[in-house]
Formats: C-alpha cells, structure tokens, sequence
C-alpha cells in the first residue's frame, strides 16, 4: 500500500518531488519501528497506542517538535489514503496530538540594508553580475521560492502585463507583477544572455550557459546579503520574508501578500503580521513618553 500511495500523491495529488520523497522517508521509517520494536508488517494491526509511542520514540532521540509534526502528516495523509481505498474502517490519526511547536518569527534583512545592498554594492562585470543581481532582486522583488525561480524559463515572463508566471507548490501557478525599472533589466540580462548562449528557454543559466541549480542560488544569495548584514541566516528564503515583512510594513493587505506567496492559507502569511507588531512596539517605546 505504501507504494501505491506514493503513487497517488505524486500522480493523481501532484505534489512536489520534495514532499513525495519525504513522505517516502517518513513511511520508510514508521514502518522499520514497526516491524523492529512490534514485529508488525500489516497495517491493519496499528493502532493509536503503536503510533503514538513511535512519536515518543522520535522525541526520545531528540528529533524536533516541527520534523514530528511533519511525520505526523505524513501519516495523516497516508490513512485518509487507506480509509478512501476501504483498507481500514477507523483512522488512529484522529487520536493522536501533535507536539506544540514554539512560534519562530520569521528573520528578515532590515529595509536599509536591503537598499544598501541594491544601490550600493557593485556587482561583477558581464554576464555573471547581471544575473547574480537579477536573482537577488527578484527574490526580493517578487517573494517566489528558490525552487521556483530556478524553475523559471523565458516564457515565463509577460513583458505586456508586466507579470511572472510562477509553478509553485503542488504545481498550482500564480502570477507575480513586477515594475518597469525591473523590466529594464530583465531585458538587459536577457540580451547578453542570448548574445552569449543563443535561446536556451531557461531564464537564469550558470557562467557555462547550463541551467542554474539550487545550490548555486544559495551561494549568490548568501555571498551578497553577507555584505550588508552580519546575521546569521542568510538565505534566499530570508529575501522571502524580507518581501512579505516590507509589503505588510508598508500597508498591504494580508489577502494580498498570501497571493503573492502562493501559500495555501491565510495562517502561513499571518506570521509575517507579529515582525510588523514587533516594529509598531519598538516605535511605541521610543517615541512615547509613558512607554
């Protein structure tokens, strides 16, 4: 039954190729507790006791509340699976509760910084310095996943609407604006990128005119924040919360920036709401004078 749920999800649900390999991980490894610490190989002898003592198993070998969270829904899913195919009748799910996760807010690189980074740094001569400063400020300027600009090709872009087409998770597309100053240099990228390699389709392409992979991102994205900041994490996703932090800072509507990130629910955007709190409490501090 396992393989025929991986199956599903990857066919029929379409989710990504990084869910469906971490729903396998996940599966593969309750199903080696089961057999090893109860000898069983029929899901039908789990039950929510079975389930719920693998939970504190993992929590017993210091796996994090969010990496059990995620296992969690790994098997959540993989038992509506089971009850929508008629293999069981009950789901144990239903009598398991997941670890309280404590709230990280989400790190973001200050507006002056940002602007620092984009008006001030020099980026490399060519090729290399166009599309390493094209990367940056489309995560900025868009709040698309690394995944998803890596995935961008020309086509991609609407140079009439002044739009980016966007895969995102589970392979639902969204549009994302951008402004004309940007199109001036999306089109001057993409010149020298034709001039150099000829019509490749890919949007973003390494020095050799190959298509540009994640890793590589990551170093560009860490290399030029490290300019202007001295905080830890520094990472193409930190450019995502950067995006959503400012627009929210600067009055966006919370439906709005939900949209623009492509996330599935209003409660995975109101994070970004408790940064702009932070800040409205910081100010109150300072400028009043009972604070």
């Amino acid at each position: 039954m396992k393989e025929r749920f991986l199956a599903y999800v990857q066919f029929e649900k379409r989710y990504s190729s990084n869910t469906v390999t971490a729903y396998q991980t996940d599966l593969g490894q309750f199903f080696d507790y089961l057999q090893l610490q109860y000898n069983i190989t029929d899901i039908l002898e789990v039950n929510h006791p079975v389930i719920r003592s693998w939970l504190v198993y993992l929590m017993d070998h210091q796996v994090g509340a969010r990496s059990v969270n995620r296992k969690l829904t790994t098997l959540k899913s993989f038992y509506r699976f089971l009850i929508r195919e008629g293999v069981v009748q009950e789901n144990p799910m239903r009598k398991i509760t997941s670890p309280k996760i404590s709230k990280r807010l989400p790190v973001f690189v200050d507006r002056d910084k940002m602007e620092e980074l984009l008006e001030k740094v020099t980026f490399e001569e060519g090729y290399p310095g166009l599309r390493n400063r094209l990367i940056v400020e489309m995560f900025y300027g868009t709040g698309m996943r690394l995944s998803e600009l890596v995935g961008l090709k020309e086509t991609d872009l609407d140079f009439h609407h002044g739009t980016i087409k966007v895969v995102g998770k589970r392979n639902k597309e969204r549009l994302i604006p951008f402004s004309k100053k940007f199109e001036l240099q999306l089109n001057t990228y993409i010149e020298e990128k034709r001039r150099l390699f000829g019509d490749t389709g890919r949007l973003f392409l390494t020095d050799r005119g190959n298509g540009i992979y994640p890793r590589m991102v990551y170093r560009i994205v860490t290399r030029y924040l490290g300019m202007v900041t001295t905080m830890e994490k520094k990472s193409p996703h930190v450019l995502r919360h950067s995006f959503a932090t400012h627009m929210l800072d600067n009055g966006a509507e919370l439906n709005a920036v939900k949209e623009l990130l492509g996330h599935a629910s209003l409660s995975a955007t109101q994070v970004y709401t408790h940064n702009t709190i932070e800040k409205l409490k910081r100010i109150y501090k300072q400028a009043h004078p009972k604070a």
